[in-house]
């Protein structure tokens, strides 16, 4: 069951997305904002597919830009959701002749009972719609974070029977004058980014030289602020006494000896040596 609640969308795309393929009269995605036109005698507006649900969801938006009276009589952008029933909806309307923000519950295309107030560009550029199980209350801000309630009605029967039925419609329409366009933008969030992939062409004002910057070693007197324990480690170079195991018998035929000490252990008994022991 997609709510109203979930539908969001920036337009900074510049793409008009599927969520609004219902749309007609020539609308576009343009500088980031769902813009219609007004032409005389046409109506044009961006609407979703008849698939979404008023019952209990939130929808905002931000009317950016408004059309003008121009010699019209009949002049408005309308924020809208409207039923399976034609002619059966409720939502805003901003009336371009008198200046008035119509907060309206229609029935066959009418709401007797709705509520007007002048509009101010500034404390009314945001408009939300809401249903909590009970009532329908018409909120309007200048920031899109603190609302003031400006209407609230009984909920109608078709809003809970209208589910996965009910369409969004920014629709306007003037019966004559100039040609212009109304601008609406940041349905359900309050983010504008984007990002743009676009080519460039650089031009240079100015011709940069880069200086070398010299690096110079020298050598540095350092001292110390603390003061430094050093371990120190001994090396033991000691002599060995030998004692061998065998028993040796040298021959001292056709070699001087008398540079060479022989210290290997004590003679052993029968121990013959032909040269004296040194």
């Amino acid at each position: 069951m997609p709510i109203l609640s979930t539908l969001v969308d920036n337009f900074n795309d510049n793409t008009i997305s599927g969520n609004w393929g219902d749309s007609y009269g020539g609308v576009t995605e343009t500088g980031g904002r769902a813009r219609v036109p007004l032409v005389a005698g046409q109506y044009a507006g961006f609407q979703t597919g008849r698939a979404w649900t008023l019952a209990g969801a939130t929808i905002y938006l931000k009317l950016v830009t408004r059309p003008a009276a121009s010699t019209g009589t009949d002049v408005g952008a309308n924020f809208m959701i409207t039923s399976a029933t034609a002619g059966t909806g409720l939502g805003f309307k901003y009336n371009a002749v008198t200046a008035k923000l119509r907060m309206q519950s229609n029935v066959s295309y009418y709401d007797a009972a709705a509520v007007e107030i002048t509009y101010d560009a500034v404390q009314h550029l945001w408009l939300r719609i809401r249903e909590d199980g009970t009532n329908i209350y018409w909120d309007t801000s200048p920031d899109g974070s603190t609302w003031t309630n400006r209407r609230t009605l009984a909920t109608p029967a078709w809003v809970a029977a209208n589910v996965d039925t009910c369409a969004v419609d920014l629709f306007c329409y003037r019966d004559a004058g100039v040609t212009d366009y109304a601008e609406y933008d940041n349905v359900n969030t309050l983010s504008d980014g984007a990002v743009y992939n676009g080519a460039a062409t650089l031009t240079s004002d100015s011709t940069l030289t880069a200086a070398a910057a010299a690096i110079t070693v020298t050598a540095a007197d350092l001292t110390a602020q603390n003061s430094l324990t050093a371990t120190v480690t001994l090396t033991a170079h000691a002599d060995a006494a030998l004692t061998a195991d065998a028993d040796l018998t040298a021959d001292t035929a056709g070699a001087d000896h008398s540079d060479v000490d022989f210290r290997v252990g004590r003679p052993t008994a029968g121990w013959a040596v032909s040269t004296p022991w040194r």
